[in-house]
């Protein structure tokens, strides 16, 4: 077991439960948040190992959620793996300092491996 704790904060409860199931069959502890706006404070109660971050969401999108973490020494250093179904995704993650990202729909192994490589680092 690697008891590795990721946290995952998404709008979408389907993509919440997916990722529940996923995570925790290959042996994380996972935490859900769906609600952007106490992300920060979910993050920083739960001090996750890595965290799985939508990037549109209502009322805080992850952009700017991922732009406050990296200002906290508590959480400046937690790996951060962005995704979205966003064709400029990829750039929106770069600039505001994820760590990876991966657009949606994901494929379920690339996803477990940047995990895995994220966790390694």
């Amino acid at each position: 077991m690697k008891y590795k704790k990721i946290l995952v904060c998404d709008d979408d409860q389907g993509i919440l439960e997916m990722l529940e199931l996923l995570l925790e069959d290959d042996g994380y502890e996972v935490v859900l948040e769906p609600n952007s706006v106490n992300a920060l404070k979910t993050i920083e109660r739960e001090a996750p190992d890595l965290i799985l971050l939508d990037i549109w969401m209502p009322m805080i999108s992850g952009d700017q959620i991922l732009r406050s973490l990296r200002d906290n020494h508590k959480t400046s250093s937690t790996p951060v793996l962005m995704y979205s179904a966003s064709t400029d995704g990829k750039s929106i993650a770069e600039s505001c300092g994820a760590d990876s990202y991966i657009s949606k729909p994901f494929d379920l192994t690339v996803l477990l491996d940047k995990i895995e490589e994220l966790l390694q680092a």
